[in-house]
């Protein structure tokens, strides 16, 4: 599904984040992705899901090279991810359905089907009956079901999650890494990112781990 063919990133200032990376992750692969802070765990994410370019090297998705993808294409590459990153970015005006149905209705999914999949989604995470409550009543946990569930919401083959049980005690930390199992089990590739021991210890997927912007053994 995946794979990073000698893999740079290097920012303005001659900071190095990731420096010749190379992997290969197949088809319904749990990987997780650990490292200190500042190792190239998030950077690492950002370049699978094609909102930075690598610097050099090449990234290639289903056999299609996103590392030199046109930005016209860029909608239709990410109809496959499902990410979630650590800035949740819920719409505080609107309830928990309509920022579950965000990534639908840019993806021109038919209305009737896109609140099907929506709720879908929310019964999914166990927040069928928060559909109508605002992102600001729920709890850190809850909100972070309701950027998985907006993330799952299109189907797609590939979860992509940055620090997924950041800032979360361990009741909702949990919750969240059940449901990441889940949908692995049903095949979903999922890759996520993270410096936490527990996360590790529940998800008995591959390790990948970076230091300093490069993988160790």
């Amino acid at each position: 599904m995946i794979r990073l063919e000698n893999v740079c990133k290097r920012y303005h200032g001659g900071h190095d984040a990731l420096d010749d990376i190379s992997l290969d992750i197949a088809t319904g692969e749990l990987v997780l992705v650990t490292g200190h802070s500042g190792a190239g765990k998030s950077t690492l994410l950002k370049l699978l899901a094609a909102i930075e370019r690598p610097t050099s090297g090449s990234i290639w998705f289903n056999e299609q090279n996103i590392s030199r993808i046109r930005r016209s294409s860029l909608p239709w590459l990410r109809r496959n991810f499902g990410l979630v990153f650590q800035d949740r970015k819920l719409l505080m005006d609107r309830d928990v359905l309509h920022n579950v149905l965000l990534p639908l209705d840019i993806a021109g999914t038919p209305r009737h089907d896109a609140f099907v999949q929506s709720r879908a989604a929310l019964d999914q995470v166990g927040l069928g009956a928060f559909e109508r409550t605002k992102p600001a009543a729920l709890s850190a946990g809850e909100q972070q079901l309701v950027c998985i569930a907006r993330a799952i919401a299109t189907r797609p083959p590939l979860l992509l999650l940055d620090e997924p049980t950041s800032n979360l005690d361990a009741d909702a930390a949990t919750a969240i890494l059940k449901q990441l199992l889940a949908f692995n089990r049903h095949g979903t590739t999922v890759i996520v990112s993270s410096h936490d021991p527990a996360t590790h210890r529940a998800l008995p997927g591959r390790m990948i781990t970076l230091a300093h912007g490069k993988m160790t053994p």
